[in-house]
């Protein structure tokens, strides 16, 4: 679980990435989850974006993604959310304490 004073430290960090997936209206498949976690464990942090036509809101998609690949839900804004996942092997990101 990361801190309000984290939280605001990693959308600092994603106010200047884009975001680097879609979920459109097939959803969040195994596939999308499975490039979504392998990106995370290169970055750490990912911003994706939910097309109008897809079922979820940014929330929903969020939360479902965060649950299955035990990431950190940062926050979701309009119709793109913020992801963290920490690497224990390499972190590139130090969080403040």
């Amino acid at each position: 679980m990361i801190s309000s004073k984290q939280r605001a430290y990693l959308k600092s960090i994603a106010n200047s990435i884009d975001p680097v997936f879609q979920i459109g209206k097939s959803g969040t498949g195994d596939a999308l989850i499975n490039q979504i976690d392998d990106y995370l464990r290169a970055h750490e942090i990912i911003k994706v974006k939910v097309l109008e036509n897809s079922l979820y809101t940014a929330k929903e998609a969020m939360a479902e993604i965060a649950q299955k690949i035990n990431a950190e839900a940062v926050t979701a804004i309009g119709s793109v959310f913020i992801l963290y996942k920490r690497n224990l092997k390499e972190p590139k990101i130090v969080l403040p304490k």
